[in-house]
């Protein structure tokens, strides 16, 4: 049984991704600039933001950031 992960496919809008301390990914998708329609996503246990659509992307990118540091879900795939 192999213990390493592969990064999984990258989404055509990211943005920006953080690994988390349990080696899997928090994804932050949208268009970029000042658009509200930005989103994060945790690859490992499936948590994201709260209101996709009203979401900025300076006020995400901490969110994102901390959960990548707290997360310890390991990827399974």
């Amino acid at each position: 049984m192999s213990t390493t992960f592969t990064e999984p496919d990258r989404p055509s809008d990211l943005l920006i991704r953080y690994v988390t301390i349990g080696g899997s990914y928090v994804d932050v998708t949208g268009p970029g600039g000042t658009s509200p329609a930005h989103r994060w996503n945790c690859q490992g246990c499936g948590d994201s933001s709260d209101a996709p659509r009203e979401d900025f992307l300076f006020r995400i990118r901490p969110d994102a950031n901390s959960h990548a540091a707290t997360c310890r879900a390991i990827p399974l795939r």
